[in-house]
């Protein structure tokens, strides 16, 4: 695979980049995964894992930041997503800037998301200025509150989400966050 010099920034094995057309076929490959989207209502199609790379898009122009694109630097393969998206459905810990990741099967296990996240999250409080970052996950989501505990962040509630209220068995959410003078001690 070809190594991409376009990255944002980079941590120690990771690049980060904005979407590419070319990251279609890889990452509706990933968003239609049962096993990556067990903790979604549904897999995704091509088509709307082409819209969602669009929002991803727009979200980075208006905001300068966004799920960014991941390549493992040594290889260039695309790995999937990590990043930061500004939220706005009605719950007590919006509007917020969430960090979130998606990877592929082959990349799990090896600490890219934690490496990722707390690369992502130098980037909200030193360079965004955020005072906080939250993150969120479905109530059994192991390995996603793994991540969010390991890059230092507090379990702050539970809430029903509301973009999930047509999906009972996804509905209740954790939500975790982290704030600036306690991410720099």
């Amino acid at each position: 695979m070809k190594l991409n010099n376009t990255y944002f920034f980079k941590s120690e094995r990771l690049g980060f980049r904005n979407w590419m057309d070319s990251d279609l076929d890889e990452f509706a490959k990933l968003n239609s995964d049962l096993e990556v989207m067990e903790h979604f209502p549904k897999t995704l199609t091509k088509e709307e894992t082409e819209k969602f790379i669009k929002r991803l898009k727009a979200h980075y122009t208006e905001n300068g930041y966004s799920y960014f694109a991941i390549e493992i630097l040594n290889t260039g393969e695309f790995i999937g997503f990590i990043g930061l998206a500004f939220k706005d459905y009605k719950s007590d810990f919006t509007p917020a800037v969430d960090i979130g990741w998606r990877l592929k099967k082959s990349a799990w296990g090896k600490g890219f998301a934690t490496e990722g996240a707390k690369k992502c999250l130098e980037l909200a409080f030193n360079e965004l200025n955020l005072d906080k970052v939250i993150s969120t996950c479905t109530e059994r989501n192991y390995k996603s509150e793994n991540v969010m505990k390991k890059i230092g962040m507090k379990k702050v509630g539970e809430f029903k989400h509301p973009q999930l209220k047509d999906y009972p068995d996804y509905e209740k959410c954790l939500c975790y966050e982290i704030r600036k003078t306690t991410a720099n001690n």
